[in-house]
């Protein structure tokens, strides 16, 4: 196993059971056996684990923070020593990934795990790699004022191979061999005749056996049930102004939607 692992996600969500629902639905992922009805939902793609966690006093709706599984949390904490505006703390036992939390110099909020912790339950206990979901999320994007600095930051501490990209592409794109981490540049002149995001996390990418079957599948499910159905990404010229900054920001999507509480979203073939 390689140093770290990028296997989870967390979404703050207003309706949490139902946007649970929403990735079981289109993209096969599953409940941790040991679901409990009054917490968190917890999901996984066999390699991924996302905590769809419920809004509370003071935390907004939206795809949150991402975490690592390490082979040596020490040595990672060790690592983010020499790095003296970072810091981080033990997480309570109630979290089933959340060994330690941490922040980058930047402020991006990441998690800390390590197989041994006696904290880690549900799909962090139970899926080990070996079985990844046809489809299944293959990137994130993080938006930062300094990306050359995180993408450095990410490669010292973690060990994430760099991915190559073409000439011009002002993005880092950091793998740890199945999972990428696309460090991005964020510009508020971007934002011009859209709302305007502050840095963080931007969008979830998936891998998809096909665009067409994937779309047809977004129109089968979206009909039968509507409150499934991905919040519209065109419904308006500031939405569309929205749209083209994402189809622009990240060669790695094909196709940009959103889930039914506009978290962004791509998926791509392969």
């Amino acid at each position: 196993m390689s140093f770290a692992k990028l296997n989870h996600l967390a979404i703050v969500s207003e309706n949490f059971a139902l946007s649970s629902r929403f990735y079981e639905a289109y993209f096969g992922m599953t409940q941790a056996k040991g679901y409990r009805a009054e917490g968190a939902a917890v999901i996984g793609d066999g390699y991924v684990g996302m905590n769809v966690n419920p809004r509370v006093p003071g935390r907004g709706g939206r795809l949150e923070h991402f975490g690592f599984e390490v082979t040596d949390a020490q040595k990672a904490l060790d690592r983010l020593k020499k790095y003296t505006e970072v810091d981080w703390l033990k997480r309570p036992s109630n979290r089933p990934y959340a060994g330690i939390s941490a922040h980058d110099p930047d402020g991006n909020v990441f998690d800390i795990s390590q197989k041994e912790m006696e904290n880690r339950q549900d799909v962090y206990a139970e899926q080990s790699g070996d079985k990844i979901h046809p489809r299944h999320i293959s990137h994130f994007g993080l938006r930062t004022m300094n990306p050359d600095r995180m993408a450095e930051f990410y490669r010292d501490i973690f060990e994430l191979e760099v991915r190559n990209k073409q000439a011009g592409d002002p993005n880092h794109y950091l793998t740890d061999g199945h999972m990428t981490m696309v460090v991005m540049p964020w510009k508020i002149k971007d934002y011009d005749a859209t709302g305007i995001m502050p840095p963080s996390l931007d969008h979830m990418g998936f891998k998809v056996e096909s665009i067409a079957k994937f779309k047809e599948d977004v129109e089968r499910i979206s009909s039968r049930n509507p409150y499934l159905a991905p919040f519209p990404l065109d419904y308006s010229p500031e939405a569309r102004a929205r749209k083209a900054l994402f189809e622009r920001s990240c060669p790695l999507c094909q196709y940009h939607f959103c889930d039914f509480e506009a978290v962004m979203l791509g998926a791509s073939e392969g």
